[in-house]
């Protein structure tokens, strides 16, 4: 089910939540979210909640596995290391808020959103690794750029939670590019641009099942 945005209005306290994104987000991603996804997203927001909860869980469980791999750089296990524990953190955080919902937590099936962007990795490294740095900061600025988007449209307590969410995570696509730039003395630009397409194409194109990441209802 999806309702129309124009359906919707948006909260007082919550108007102006676009403004929280670094405008060094806005210009790195190339499309915004549709308004679509966001009438979707509204009218299933205990399903937004668990996925939004595995999402937290799935970023920790990426940086760790990056810490595991790459022992042999300090910038990247520094990096990785906060951004782990960030991300426990806000996934601890969207449980309790669960727990106080009565929403349960629940298995739900990944969208085709990461997938669809993995399958582009090249198989040796460093490219490989830059590759996944690349797709780690789409995946952090995407979510980011949504929590703004949800915002004027949602209760004050989950509103507030949010926008400390947009604030606290803001940083982490400018850590993961400063992370891939970091792999090569050669320009990866055009690789960048590679990857913010097909992110793009995910992003416009339809899904049956909604997701924190899916793309506008079929």
């Amino acid at each position: 089910m999806s309702i129309e945005l124009a359906e919707l209005t948006p909260s007082d306290h919550a108007l102006g939540a676009e403004d929280l994104l670094p405008e060094s987000l806005n210009a790195f991603l190339a499309c915004p979210t549709p308004d679509a996804w966001l009438g979707w997203a509204l009218a299933n927001p205990e399903t937004l909640l668990i996925d939004h909860a595995q999402c937290e869980k799935k970023a920790a469980s990426t940086a760790m596995n990056l810490l595991y791999r790459h022992v042999d750089q300090p910038l990247l296990l520094a990096k990785m290391s906060q951004l782990a524990r960030e991300e426990l953190l806000h996934f601890e955080q969207v449980v309790g808020l669960m727990e106080r919902r009565g929403v349960k937590y629940t298995h739900l099936s990944a969208s085709r959103y990461a997938e669809g962007l993995r399958r582009h990795l090249r198989p040796n490294e460093p490219e490989r690794l830059i590759d996944v740095l690349i797709i780690g900061a789409l995946i952090e600025a995407r979510s980011c750029e949504r929590f703004a988007r949800l915002i004027p449209y949602l209760d004050e307590e989950l509103a507030r939670f949010y926008r400390t969410l947009v604030k606290s995570e803001g940083r982490h696509f400018e850590d993961y590019l400063l992370l891939a730039r970091q792999q090569t003395a050669a320009p990866i630009d055009e690789r960048i641009a590679f990857f913010v397409a097909r992110e793009a194409e995910l992003i416009i194109s339809t899904d049956t099942a909604f997701r924190f990441h899916s793309g506008v209802p079929a």
